[in-house]
This record gives structure tokens, C-alpha cells and sequence, in this order.
């Protein structure tokens, strides 16, 4: 038996919310569908929000619980029609469908109990070459030296380094780590890359490389090693491609900091 939190504004009780609820044994406590209703509420095992009506608000409502980061499975609760709003950026773990029967509810949350155990158990810490990037202290390190960044430079990084050699556009960068709500250009994308590259320092700067007309890939460090000797012609090639798109658009990128859109986004990432 789990101890259950159900996250609602309705007025009715938790089994006309998920009827199935109340064919289960499990032990569920009713509270505001409201961030800070997690304060003064004792910890459970999973958190059910009830996202029937309202999305907008309940959207908000579950990328604020993940950021805050409640330390157990975030399900969202939602009628056949909701499901065609939810997104990976809501940042839940599972959708349950509010007509769904007992056995469907019992196995879900089964399965996301138990992929958060095993994400429990993993470690926090991204180590690649020189570079530490450590999730649970939002910290990263070169060499064992503290990096001064701001918290969207962390999460640029983080993202990256999650995804070694992978290339992901503008566009793709500024949804997984703005999120959709961030209005700004792409542009922004590039003054951050800058500003990464600059905090690494030209030693370790290549670690993001360049993609012309693409967007950004993380080099794993053997791969830079190789580039920087220029004993393989595939070595010389990738970091050529990279000094050329770095330099194919100096009058771009100087515009970045000087346009009117680069005060917005810059104070966005605050």
C-alpha cells in the first residue's frame, strides 16, 4: 500500500476525481491543487494532480512541482480529450486517464515507483573528460575548479553533456532548456554557447562544437584530443568545420549583444 497525494480544486472526493481510487487500498490524501500546499503537506509516495479542467494552470502547476522537485513520481490525472495538451515538458512522469480502471491505475504506479527507484539509485553526476556536471548540487567543474554559471548556463550544459554527440538545432535548445513559454529568438542560443565557451576557457572550449547551418553538438573529450592533433584527417576536418562556423558570422553574433532582444533574453535567463 502507497501513500498517495492528490493535488485538486474540485470539491468532490478523490474517487469521483479517479474513481478507481477508491477500488484501491491505498492511502490518498486531498489537497489545493497549489505549489505551496506541498509545504505543509507530509511526503508521499506518488503525487496525483488532477488535471481535468484548466490546463494552462495545471501545466504550470506540474513544471513547478518537477523544478522544485518533490522526490517522488508526478502523475497527471486527465480526460481522453486533455491527452492531446500534454506534452514531455509538463515534466510528470505518467498520464492517467480519469476513466481508467483499478488494475491500469495499480500498474502505473507500480512502473513509476519503480523508475524512480532506479533513477534514485543512479548517480546524479555527469563526469566526461575534465568536465563534472553534478545535477543534484547544480554545480559543474573543469578540472575540479567551480565554473561560474548562471542557472540557464547550467542547464545548457547539462543538456548537452546528457546528449554526447548529438546535434540539436536553435530551435530544439531554446524548447528543452527555455521551455515553451520563453517568447525570445534563437539568438539567445548563440550569445549562451559564447558565454559557455568563454567559462571554459580556450582549452576546453571545444567541447561545444559547431555545427554550420545545424546548431550545437558536446565533442566528447576524445574526440577534441584528436581534432587538436590533427593526426587524422576526420580530426582536422571537425575542427575546421568549426572555426569556420564560428567565423562565418562574426557580424551575427556581434549584433546578438547589441540588438534590442538581447537585453529580453538575457534578463529571461535570470
Amino acid at each position: 500500500m502507497s501513500s498517495l497525494l492528490l493535488l485538486t480544486n474540485a470539491l468532490e472526493p478523490s474517487a469521483q476525481v479517479l474513481p478507481a481510487l477508491g477500488l484501491l487500498l491505498h492511502q490518498v490524501r486531498v489537497a489545493p491543487a497549489e505549489g505551496p500546499a506541498l509545504i505543509d503537506t507530509p511526503s508521499a509516495d506518488a503525487v496525483l494532480v488532477d488535471g481535468r479542467r484548466d490546463l494552462p494552470q495545471v501545466r504550470s502547476l506540474c513544471q513547478l512541482l518537477r523544478s522544485t522537485g518533490p522526490g517522488c513520481p508526478l502523475l497527471l490525472i486527465v480526460t481522453e480529450g486533455g491527452l492531446a495538451a500534454v506534452t514531455a515538458d509538463w515534466g510528470i512522469d505518467d498520464v492517467l486517464l480519469d476513466t481508467a480502471g483499478p488494475a491500469e491505475v495499480e500498474a502505473r504506479l507500480r512502473l513509476a515507483l519503480g523508475r524512480r527507484q532506479i533513477t534514485d539509485d543512479s548517480p546524479m553526476e555527469i563526469r566526461t573528460g575534465d568536465l563534472s556536471v553534478d545535477e543534484a548540487t547544480y554545480s559543474a567543474k573543469l578540472k575540479g575548479r567551480v565554473l561560474d554559471l548562471t542557472f540557464k548556463e547550467f542547464e545548457l550544459l547539462k543538456y548537452l553533456a546528457q546528449h554526447p554527440g548529438r546535434v540539436f538545432t536553435r530551435a530544439q535548445l531554446l524548447q528543452e532548456v527555455w521551455g515553451y513559454d520563453y517568447f525570445g529568438g534563437t539568438r539567445t542560443v548563440d550569445v549562451h554557447v559564447r558565454r559557455l565557451r568563454a567559462k571554459l576557457g580556450p582549452e576546453h572550449e571545444s567541447l561545444i562544437g559547431t555545427v554550420r547551418n545545424v546548431g550545437y553538438r558536446f565533442v566528447t573529450p576524445e574526440k577534441s584530443d584528436r581534432s587538436g592533433t590533427g593526426g587524422s584527417r576526420s580530426g582536422g576536418a571537425g575542427r575546421e568545420e568549426t572555426t569556420k562556423t564560428e567565423s562565418s558570422h562574426p557580424k551575427t553574433e556581434e549584433s546578438d549583444e547589441t540588438s534590442p532582444h538581447s537585453a529580453t533574453e538575457v534578463a529571461a535567463e535570470a
